[in-house]
């Protein structure tokens, strides 16, 4: 079964799980699978996925949960307000958070596709 996910989620998973080590390529394969679950109310953007576990294979990231991606994001200007992490359980997507260090630049996962984009 393929979900669709809103851009803005799909948009960060392919920019932060683009490297061809053995736990992304895998955690990547999952992608067409999730729905998001729920929201984060605040408006950062966090999302909690639902996957259907019987049509993908775990990635190698080990029985618990873990950050097995992450990325600081990083403004125009050079500042660093924030982070993106994405954790899986058992080895299959859970959920992206969006972490805010920064009471004056507002890091959700709009902002978080621009600053995640490759230098052009």
């Amino acid at each position: 079964m393929t979900m669709s996910l809103p851009d803005d989620v799909s948009d960060v998973l392919e920019l932060i799980l683009s490297a061809d080590e053995p736990v992304h390529v895998a955690l990547r394969r999952q992608v067409s699978h999730l729905s998001v679950q729920s929201r984060c109310a605040c408006g950062c953007g966090t999302a909690y996925f639902e996957l259907d576990t019987s049509e993908v294979e775990p990635a190698p990231t080990g029985a618990g949960t873990v950050a097995a991606a992450d990325a600081q994001l990083y403004t125009e200007t050079g500042d660093c307000p924030g982070e993106v992490l994405v954790f899986a359980q058992g080895g299959y997507l859970s959920w992206l958070e969006v972490c805010s260090w920064s009471d004056e630049i507002e890091v959700n996962l709009t902002a978080a596709r621009r600053w995640l984009q490759p230098p052009s």
